[in-house]
């Protein structure tokens, strides 16, 4: 972004060389003729037929003709005036012909502005976005409106990249934003969390005095809370002189999605307070976003809330509140929200389909989901690559895999995202699949039909979990020599695959190449380079844990301390559990005091090493201080926990701890431990 400092810094004011044209003024010709067959004036403007298109060739032989008599510019001047007028009204039809005629009149060498006209209007329309590109990248000069078109072309597909580098140019040729374009540039910053240049650009606003205005104010809100940095966000909102529900919207959306429901409900509060009403899009931005964190109570109270208020739900309402339920992993009651959608009455529609196939999927519900299967081809929503990978996945998850490929088959332009659902079909079928998964691996090649990197991370995730070695390095291997290279993901499934199927010495000599890849025997596939996360490093302490292996254990401890990775959570728990199999309880203890934010993990992880220490009273009188923090025992706690109320013959813990199995709802899975603890307990009397 050197380009983008450099043209932003500068103190010299904003230089406009876009040009004013009147595309309806009167032609400058010297006869009537020429003109009276397919125009006439009213009121000083061209006035044109409902059907211009069939004037095109009539236009061009007149043209001609007279080139040849008067001068070629007032030609081209009275051209580009009146194609512009015809292309305006007839939906870029004509793009391709008028293009032709400008470039035979060699018109775009004549007149730049006719250049930067043509190619806007190209770029206005998505399906000639390309052919306006080509003729942007070959004009001499550019204006500002232009670049714009170009910027906000690449905007609105996401092509955040193209956008940055046309950007980047234009500040090079001393082309500076305006307002106008300023909110476009902030957008794609949000989108790429790039928030260095939003500050520069912010810089700029400032100095230039634009911080005024509404919609930039609005769009530094959205960068600064896409970005994490709240308090940005809050500061640009106090000081903006003008909000609109927009400005509020955003900023209680920031507030929220950093868990700070009690602001944002708050600050909702204050927006008819400060006479801005909430409109539908408020309501359904704060009712979504509380569906989506899991706050059903509250997603309903607004939902409430708002049909009181005299807002009728619209189909995006109903969307919002279904799909952050089912995102959050409540089935059932985004399945319930459904329900009262259907008899409000509102129809579903795609994202209603969408939304819905992952709840049938994780509730099993088979006959739900092919009644939404029908319904996408009735309204004939099942070409679409997206809702075919659901319904792939669906199908799998409900067991019927049969139906999952047949919905593979039939699809018409087979892309990754179903490639990856139809071979996690395969794979979740068991190892017999196992061999069509590999056959449509190597089926996968064309353009976009190509393996991806996701795709091989299934599979060898599968054959590291089973043990196989050979097979997970070799198609490493294949992954390689498709061209598509290996990232930390697929080193982090070998590592915990190997640890976790019982090969703890692989995964520790694979962590090994990961660190040094220099080193590797593994051919090319060792020498890519990838950065070890905090889930690398947890598969190789668990390794550790394993193996017994203390003093690599403390090697690898101290390397975390030294690259700061130990606050990491995750860490710290494989720090803990590695320590307490390698019974060093007072190591593991140490770490677990120096853990920050202690999650159930991190409890569970210091209990379980006091039990498989046999000091089973710590780990009841650690499980009550748990409870006395507020941390909620889950099933694995659980499962520690019951075995050893067993060994210590402790009925009356154990009728505690099945107080707290019923109340969690955990008593149906924890049955037959529960029948274990009790029969030992009730076998014999504690030991003295």
């Amino acid at each position: 972004m050197a380009a983008l400092r450099s043209g932003l810094l500068p103190c010299h004011s904003f230089n406009d060389h876009s040009q004013n044209f009147n595309i309806c003024r009167t032609p400058n010709f010297k006869f009537r003729a020429s003109t009276s067959t397919f125009c006439g004036r009213k009121g000083g403007a061209i006035s044109v037929g409902k059907t211009p298109k069939a004037h095109v060739s009539s236009i061009t032989q007149n043209a001609v003709r007279t080139t040849v008599k008067y001068d070629v510019q007032i030609e081209v001047d009275h051209l580009l005036s009146l194609y512009l007028y015809l292309f305006n009204g007839n939906s870029f039809s004509d793009c391709r012909q008028i293009h032709a005629q400008f470039v035979k009149l060699n018109a775009l060498r004549m007149n730049n502005l006719i250049g930067n006209k043509l190619a806007i209007m190209y770029i206005r329309n998505n399906a000639f976005l390309e052919c306006g590109r080509k003729l942007f990248d070959e004009m001499p000069e550019k204006t500002l409106p232009s670049y714009a078109a170009v910027i906000g072309s690449y905007c609105r597909s996401g092509q955040w990249e193209d956008l940055f580098s046309v950007f980047s140019s234009m500040v090079d040729v001393g082309l500076l934003p305006d307002e106008y374009m300023i909110p476009t540039i902030l957008k794609a910053c949000s989108a790429m969390q790039m928030i260095r240049s939003g500050k520069m650009i912010h810089g700029y606003v400032i100095r230039k005095g634009l911080n005024s205005d509404v919609f930039i104010g609005n769009a530094f809100i959205d960068l600064y809370a896409n970005c994490r940095n709240l308090g940005y966000s809050t500061s640009v909102f106090d000081t903006m002189t003008e909000k609109d529900v927009v400005s509020w919207t955003a900023l209680a959306s920031a507030y929220m999605d950093d868990g700070l429901y009690d602001e944002a409900m708050s600050l909702f509060q204050s927006m008819e307070v400060n006479g801005v009403k909430p409109d539908v899009i408020t309501w359904n931005t704060m009712i979504s976003r509380f569906a989506r964190n899991g706050e059903i109570g509250l997603a309903l109270q607004y939902f409430e809330e708002m049909q009181k208020k005299g807002h009728r739900p619209t189909i995006n309402s109903w969307n919002g509140i279904i799909s952050g339920f089912v995102q959050s992993g409540y089935f059932d009651e985004g399945l319930n929200v459904f329900k009262r959608m259907l008899e409000f009455p509102e129809y579903p529609d795609f994202v209603t389909t969408i939304s819905l196939l992952p709840a049938c999927a994780g509730l099993r519900y088979f006959n739900l989901g092919r009644a939404f299967h029908g319904y996408a081809l009735k309204r004939q929503f099942s070409d679409n690559s997206h809702l075919e990978a659901l319904l792939i996945e669906m199908y799998s998850k409900c067991g019927r895999n049969s139906y999952a490929e047949n919905v593979f088959l039939r699809a018409k332009n087979k892309n990754t995202e179903i490639g990856n659902a139809v071979i996690a079909a395969y794979l979740n079928g068991g190892g017999g699949n196992k061999e069509k998964a590999l056959r449509l691996l190597k089926m996968m090649g064309n353009d976009n039909f190509k393996p991806d990197v996701v795709i091989f991370n299934n599979i060898i995730a599968q054959y590291a979990g089973e043990g196989q070695i050979s097979a997970a390095y070799d198609l490493l291997s294949e992954m390689n020599q498709m061209g598509v290279s290996p990232d930390v993901v697929t080193f982090n499934v070998l590592i915990s695959g190997f640890q976790q199927s019982g090969l703890a010495y692989e995964a520790l000599k694979l962590f090994r190449i990961v660190l040094s890849p220099s080193s590797s025997c593994l051919g090319d596939v060792g020498h890519v380079l990838v950065q070890p996360n905090s889930i690398t490093f947890t598969g190789a302490l668990a390794a550790c844990a394993d193996l017994k292996l203390q003093r690599q254990g403390k090697e690898l401890h101290g390397y975390l301390l030294k690259k700061a990775f130990e606050r990491n959570n995750y860490i710290s728990t494989g720090l803990v559990d590695m320590y307490a199999k390698c019974h060093d309880i007072n190591a593991a203890t140490k770490v677990f005091k120096r853990i920050e934010d202690k999650t159930i993990a991190s409890w569970n992880a210091l209990i379980a090493g006091h039990v498989y220490n046999m000091q089973l009273e710590v780990a009841f009188e650690l499980f009550h201080e748990m409870l006395v923090e507020g941390i909620r025992p889950c099933l694995i706690t659980f499962k520690v926990l019951l075995p050893a109320c067993g060994d210590l013959r402790a009925l009356t813990m154990g009728k505690e701890l099945h107080g707290y199995i019923i109340k969690s709802q955990f008593d149906d899975l924890l049955a037959n431990a529960l029948a274990d603890m009790y029969a030992k307990c009730c076998s014999n009397k504690k030991p003295n």
